[in-house]
């Protein structure tokens, strides 16, 4: 084992976008990288191209979901909270974590106090469906529409953990909806040659 440490960089909301440069180590490919205007895109019926990114509005199947979700959670009985007054956070911190079965994308304040949260069972998707790009883009959307419209967030940084295939949709989502990105950090865990691996299987 060695004494090496994952360089940490402090993190300010004026900082341009950072790019890591991947190390052997690092689970990200060299070949990857998070450039917007390549956003993807798929053909429509008609022949024409359309990105999969849309800011204007969720689809319907997912509206009804999340819409079932608030009237089930109405339902039951809670003891209501003492509220105090709604705090503005403009600046923020977006937390991305992408496993290999699902994605994750909360939105806290500057202390780290979660102000709105999404994950892909919240939207209505279930098994394998959970882990997809398109999941993770639906979900960064409905965590930011709600940061956005209740607390008036505009800018954040992006924490990304993980190696699952939602990270880079969320991503993309996150800026094409109205938040200036200032910077995209990856904080997935690297082992030292720490933990035995599980030996392979026999297939």
């Amino acid at each position: 084992m060695t004494d090496e440490k994952k360089d940490i960089k402090e993190i300010k909301p004026q900082e341009a976008v950072v790019s890591k440069e991947p190390k052997k180590e690092d689970p990200i490919d060299a070949d990857d990288t998070l450039d917007f205007d390549d956003e993807p895109e798929t053909g429509s019926a008609d022949g024409s191209k359309k990105t999969l990114i849309d800011t204007e509005e969720l689809p319907d199947d997912i509206k009804k979901k999340l819409e079932s979700r608030k009237e089930e959670k109405s339902g039951k009985k809670f003891k209501k909270k003492k509220k105090g007054p709604k705090v503005r956070v403009e600046v923020g911190k977006i937390y991305v974590k992408a496993s290999y079965n699902n994605t994750i994308v909360t939105v806290t304040d500057l202390n780290g106090n979660v102000i709105s949260w999404a994950s892909a069972g919240m939207a209505g998707f279930k098994g394998a469906k959970k882990a997809t790009s398109y999941a993770a883009q639906i979900i960064a959307k409905v965590a930011l529409i709600k940061a956005r419209e209740e607390f008036g967030l505009k800018e954040a940084c992006v924490f990304v953990n993980g190696v699952g295939t939602g990270r880079e949709a969320a991503i993309r989502a996150v800026n094409a909806n109205n938040i200036n990105v200032t910077s995209i950090k990856d904080i997935t865990p690297i082992p030292h040659n720490g933990c035995r691996p599980k030996k392979p299987r026999r297939v």
